[in-house]
């Protein structure tokens, strides 16, 4: 290891692997053998379409994306993906409806954190007449009634019958839960694929949209081929921020000029899908420098063993983190933010409980070069990001100072070391 690395639990930007960065740092000297650099190079040069090409290759094999689906690199991060699905999947439900009013047009939002009440508050903004719907608020079903700390019950959901869009966030990192990644109706966990308008969707088809921005490529993603849109900024589990992935429904990829004469409004060019899918992701320049990362992750990740082996890894690392916390709290030093079986397996958030004791913990985990772990500053508390780059070691390292500041703060032996699953 690089001297002076510290292990990194940082939300995000997050950590990527040494590796890949020592790789990088030929490239920004010599990309692909061209003598020149890849921040410096043409983004219409046979070397970089090749690169990029094959960087979508490598996500579409990692992840059995079908062929019905394209994969595009934007801008914009999720935030962008906000505006992005509801100017396109309005437009295309413009051109399949051209007969409804605006008002008859419907967009369904599911609230399970900071993100997807983001995504929705967007949504409404952006709405021109339609209406932005909430079909399951998990706050309903919190402790306090107010606040995130759980997944809405399968019997909350209330889907409209022929919805522009349906959104969720996977994973939500503010509040740290997460759907399972199951789509078996009888995990209460899971989001409930069975609910949805199957009856209602054209062609087989419904336009669900899901943000996997922070757990993208950490695990297989259930049902793939059932989602008009996933999305997921690289600067997590896959490069450094700058690029986001856009997995698209081929029928979603529509001329959104055309929806103009049925109610609609100009979309951005660099917000519209069409121009990213005509041209290879390049109507204009890409952010070639997280591309290229992107692509060398890719690349490792693949040598590794791909989307089987991140998701026997995370298991084991979450399940540390986790098992510590149960700890923890039985001897009344940590508390859990979010209920137990509905917990993020990339950001872990906890509490911890006395005057002055999360400065301690701060203190001490600095101390040992454990950095990142302040919660978000809207709901504060501790946040450990557990993603695909945080090695075992690093997570063995947390566990054992959380073992170590649980004796310390409750002046009783710490339990035994949990061995590995």
């Amino acid at each position: 290891m690089a001297e002076n690395r510290v292990a990194n639990f940082g939300a995000g930007p997050s950590a990527l692997p040494e590796s890949v960065l020592v790789e990088a740092t030929q490239g920004l000297l010599n990309f692909e053998g061209t003598g020149i650099g890849i921040a410096e190079i043409s983004h219409r040069s046979k070397e970089f379409n090749a690169y990029i090409n094959n960087t979508a290759s490598l996500i579409r094999e990692a992840l059995d994306v079908p062929s019905t689906h394209e994969i595009l690199f934007m801008q914009g991060g999720g935030t962008g993906q906000f505006s992005a699905v509801v100017l396109n999947l309005l437009a295309r439900h413009r051109l399949l409806h051209p007969e409804l009013k605006e008002s008859e047009r419907v967009m369904d939002y599911v609230l399970s954190g900071s993100w997807s009440k983001a995504a929705y508050g967007e949504a409404t903004r952006l709405a021109h007449g339609t209406t932005a719907r909430v079909v399951a608020d998990s706050r309903a079903h919190s402790k306090d009634g107010k606040s995130f700390d759980g997944l809405p019950p399968h019997s909350a959901y209330a889907f409209s019958p022929a919805p522009a869009l349906i959104y969720y966030c996977e994973n939500e990192t503010v509040s740290g839960t997460q759907f399972s990644g199951s789509s078996d109706p009888n995990d209460p966990n899971s989001f409930p694929f069975h609910l949805l308008p199957w009856d209602k969707a054209e062609n087989g088809l419904l336009p669900l949209v899901a943000d996997y921005s922070s757990s993208f490529m950490s695990r297989p993603i259930p049902r793939l081929a059932d989602h008009a849109v996933i999305y997921a900024g690289a600067q997590k589990n896959l490069g450094p921020a700058g690029v986001s992935i856009v997995i698209v429904r081929k029928d979603c990829i529509v001329d959104v000029d055309a929806s103009l004469q049925f109610g609609g409004y100009p979309i951005p060019i660099s917000l519209s899908y069409t121009p990213y899918a005509k041209q290879d992701s390049m109507p204009n320049t890409p952010s070639v420098l997280a591309v290229y990362i992107t692509g060398l992750v890719l690349k490792r990740n693949k040598a590794l063993g791909g989307i089987a082996y991140y998701e026997a890894f995370n298991r084991r690392k979450q399940e540390k983190v986790y098992e510590v916390l149960r700890e923890g709290a039985e001897k009344g030093v940590y508390e859990a933010k979010v209920r137990e079986g509905q917990g993020s397996w990339m950001n872990v958030t906890f509490g911890i409980n006395g005057e002055g004791a999360e400065k301690r913990f701060v203190d001490g985990a600095e101390k040992r070069a454990l950095k990142g772990l302040k919660g978000h500053r809207s709901v504060g508390g501790m946040r450990a990001s557990l993603y695909n780059s945080v090695t075992e070691e690093w997570v063995d390292q947390l566990v054992a100072y959380m073992r170590e500041f649980i004796k310390q703060e409750s002046n009783t032996p710490a339990t035994a070391v949990v061995t590995e699953a």
